[in-house]
């Protein structure tokens, strides 16, 4: 991070959202620089920046922004060392289950990353287990890194864990006429992963084309594929590409549905006819009410 201090437009880019995202942090939850005199040009420092940075990476894991700005502002930074030189990577309220996993991916113990994972998913279903535990995980791991520039190796082999737990989910027999893909150069696609299983178990195959796919690998999909429900997933505004949602909307047949999904999205003016979903939750209940083929609500658990 730079050292000396940002206008709003700079910090803005440098951490990859728009500055009114910025602007409605401060006025919403108190996300503003540190230091800063009313009246005056609001400039950020390099705490700042840690602080807007965190917030992003929580919000595009999912967090409601309210909830993420809570923990950014009340967390502590030290990043104390246990006997035997592991990071101890605390997990706040996110309770027990969370805790036990993130330990063991400290201890890169990849056999009980993958017994969990699959165990939780096969009693609990995609959503729950996305959103209770593997989130969580995944986003108190990344706080940590973020912090201390520190587990790297812990937070790809979670990652990669949580993408193989993911992509055992059995999918359903019958065309895929729902396409997913992640936007030119956004390269986070586990949450997709998880639209991707949570459709399967609810009956709904899909096409999962995975990260970054450029605007005319896009276009050939849409037209080999036809899909009548087409998602389009960014994690950050620098990944939010209009012409790409334009492109899905102007497929020939038109698909019957687009969503853009993942909090990119959260500062664009988007179509009208295309919907934002907040959560992983209700982008399955929107695609489940469009298909045709979906499960009935009280679904299959494999």
């Amino acid at each position: 991070m730079a050292e000396e201090a940002l206008t709003a437009s700079e910090a803005a880019r440098l951490v990859g959202v728009a500055v009114t995202t910025l602007r409605t942090w401060d006025r919403r939850y108190g996300l503003g620089p540190l230091g800063h005199d009313a009246g005056k040009h609001r400039r950020y420092g390099p705490e700042d920046l840690r602080r807007l940075a965190e917030m992003q990476r929580l919000v595009g894991q999912g967090v409601p922004p309210a909830r993420a700005a809570a923990w950014v502002l009340g967390r502590t930074i030290p990043a104390a060392r246990r006997d035997g030189g592991g990071y101890a990577v605390a997990v706040g309220s996110a309770g027990p289950a969370v805790r036990g996993l993130t330990r063991a991916a400290l201890r890169l113990d990849s056999a009980e990353l993958r017994q969990v994972i699959a165990e939780t998913l096969n009693r609990d279903g995609v959503v729950t287990a996305w959103t209770d535990l593997l989130a969580p995980a995944l986003i108190h791991i990344g706080r940590k890194h973020a912090a201390t520039e520190a587990l790297v190796e812990v937070e790809h082999l979670m990652s990669r864990e949580v993408s193989v737990g993911l992509a055992r989910v059995e999918r359903p027999v019958g065309a895929a006429r729902v396409l997913l893909a992640c936007t030119d150069e956004e390269q986070h696609s586990l949450a997709l992963e998880a639209l991707a299983a949570a459709l399967a178990e609810a009956g709904v195959p899909s096409r999962l084309l995975g990260a970054r796919v450029p605007p005319s690998a896009l276009r050939e999909a849409l037209r080999r594929a036809g899909p009548d429900i087409v998602v389009l997933w960014s994690q950050t505004a620098a990944t939010a590409h209009l012409g790409q949602l334009a492109d899905a909307l102007d497929a020939r047949p038109a698909p019957k549905l687009v969503l853009a999904a993942g909090p990119g999205w959260a500062e664009t003016q988007l179509p009208e006819t295309v919907q934002r979903p907040d959560s992983l939750a209700e982008a399955v209940d929107l695609v489940t009410g469009r298909h045709p083929t979906a499960a009935s609500p009280s679904g299959v658990r494999r």
